[in-house]
């Protein structure tokens, strides 16, 4: 295969999953019938996460429970509740763990503090370690006694 043929067709193949944008999980016969209702469960779909897949949501997943899950939304809606409704019925059931972006309340407020907390407190005792290694003696700058002289004299072969 020449060369060029062989470089354009990688390009082509690079390229595909740019161009041909983010697919969806979510099949046809999901889609409810009322344009707004199906938005809605869009929007709901899109904070929740798949508990197979983690950093997914259910929108985008292809597992079979996100698609359980999808149609749970869809029920919940066309059962008449709200967005907030949907998604605490969500949390009830599952746990905050569905949600993509948990609360930042309670244990979750633990973790959110967690890391910058322990970012600083390294950077404090860093900073305290350094400080106290420019503090101490400076041992190098201390004369040398006669005896001391005399030895390195001799070792040197002065």
């Amino acid at each position: 295969m020449p060369r060029r043929a062989l470089t354009a067709l990688l390009l082509a193949l690079s390229l595909t999953p740019v161009l041909s944008g983010p697919l969806r999980a979510v099949e046809p016969n999901e889609v409810l019938a009322d344009p707004a209702e199906e938005a809605r469960a869009r929007e709901i779909s899109k904070e929740i996460r798949c508990l197979v897949c983690r950093n997914e949501s259910i929108d985008d997943s292809n597992a079979d429970l996100a698609r359980d899950l999808r149609l749970l939304v869809r029920e919940r809606i066309e059962a008449g509740d709200s967005n907030t409704e949907v998604v605490d019925y969500l949390v009830a059931r599952y746990g905050e763990y569905v949600l993509l972006k948990p609360t930042a309340t309670g244990s979750n407020l633990v973790l959110y503090i967690a890391g910058p907390a322990m970012l600083l407190l390294g950077l404090g005792v860093a900073a305290f370690y350094i400080r106290s290694r420019r503090g101490g003696r400076d041992t190098g700058s201390e004369a040398l006694n006669a005896e001391e002289e005399a030895r390195l004299k001799e070792i040197l072969g002065k």
